[in-house]
C-alpha cells in the first residue's frame, strides 16, 4: 500500500523532496555542535518549491508540514509508511481534517444549545435519512456531522423508511444533553483538495452552486473535480445556498480607449 495525499500537490511535492532528500546524503552532526541544537529533518530546504506547479508557497511552509526525524533515527529516506497521510501542501487545513471519509459507521452524541436547538437539518432521500443542512458553530457542527452524512438510527431507533417531519420530531422530543446517532460518511460525496496559485486561483467557475468550467491546467483540473457537480462545503463550512461574489476585476494599466 502507498501513502495517501489529500491532494495532487501534495503528492508532487513529497515525491519531488522524497527524490532530491535520497540524492543529498546527510552530513553526520559537526563536533562541538551542543545538545540544543536543532535535529535535522529528512527534507532539506527546497527553494524551487516557491514555485512549483504554480502555486505560491515556500519551503519553509512544506518543512513544518513534515514530520521531523531526528538525526540517528532508524526512519530510512524511503517514504512515508503505508496508509500515512502525507500533506506537505495541505498541512492541517481545515478543508483536509473533515474531509476524511470512512466506509465504515460510527456513533455520535449530539446535545442541544440553550434554546434547544442542535443546528441539525435532516432530509429522507430514497428510504433513507440524510443530514440536508449543518449550521456553523452549532452542536451538530462541533461533533463532526457533515452534509450527506447518512443517519442510521437516533436514539436506537432505525431511521429507514421514516419521513422528513418523523426525523425532525424525533430530534424534537429528545433529550438535551445527549442524542445518541449512528452515522454513515457522506454516502454521496467525495472530497477534492485544492491549492490556489500565485495569482489566488483554483480554477473553476461556479453557478449556483454548481461547477460549471474548469481552467486548464488548474489545481481544480489537476486533482479532478468535475463540472455539473454541486459544491456543498468549502473548508468545512456548509455553502449551500449562498450567493457566490466574483473576484474584482484587476486593475487595468494599460491605455484606455473610449
Amino acid at each position: 500500500m502507498s501513502a495517501l495525499y489529500p491532494s495532487l500537490e501534495d503528492l508532487k511535492v513529497d515525491q519531488a523532496m522524497q527524490a532530491e532528500a535520497r540524492a543529498v546524503p546527510r552530513m553526520p552532526a559537526l563536533r562541538g555542535q551542543g545538545a540544543d541544537s536543532q535535529p535535522s529533518v529528512l527534507y532539506p530546504n527546497l527553494a524551487e518549491l516557491e514555485s512549483y506547479m504554480g502555486l505560491s508557497f515556500s519551503s519553509h511552509e512544506v518543512q513544518q508540514n513534515l514530520p521531523q526525524i531526528p538525526e540517528g533515527a532508524s526512519a530510512a529516506v524511503s517514504g512515508p509508511s503505508p496508509d500515512q497521510v502525507v500533506a506537505p501542501v495541505s498541512g492541517n487545513s481545515m478543508g483536509v481534517l473533515p474531509g476524511e471519509v470512512k466506509p465504515a459507521v460510527r456513533e455520535i452524541h449530539l446535545y442541544k444549545d440553550e434554546r434547544g436547538k442542535t443546528g441539525l437539518r435532516l432530509r429522507a432521500i430514497d428510504k433513507g435519512l440524510f443530514v440536508q443542512l449543518v449550521q456553523a458553530n452549532t452542536p451538530a457542527s462541533l461533533v463532526g456531522l457533515h452534509f450527506g452524512d447518512q443517519i442510521l438510527q437516533i436514539d436506537g431507533r432505525n431511521c429507514v423508511g421514516g419521513s422528513t417531519g418523523k426525523a425532525h420530531r424525533v430530534v424534537k422530543k429528545a433529550s438535551a444533553e445527549k442524542i445518541v446517532m449512528v452515522v454513515r460518511d457522506r454516502t454521496f460525496q467525495r472530497i477534492v483538495t485544492m491549492h490556489k496559485d500565485s495569482t489566488g486561483h483554483v480554477g473553476f467557475a461556479i453557478k449556483k452552486g454548481k461547477v460549471i468550467s474548469l481552467v486548464k491546467g488548474s489545481s481544480a483540473a489537476r486533482n479532478g473535480l468535475l463540472i455539473n457537480h454541486y459544491v456543498c462545503e468549502v473548508n468545512g463550512q456548509n455553502v449551500i445556498g449562498l450567493k457566490v461574489v466574483p473576484n474584482p476585476a484587476p486593475p487595468h494599466h494599460g491605455p484606455h480607449h473610449p
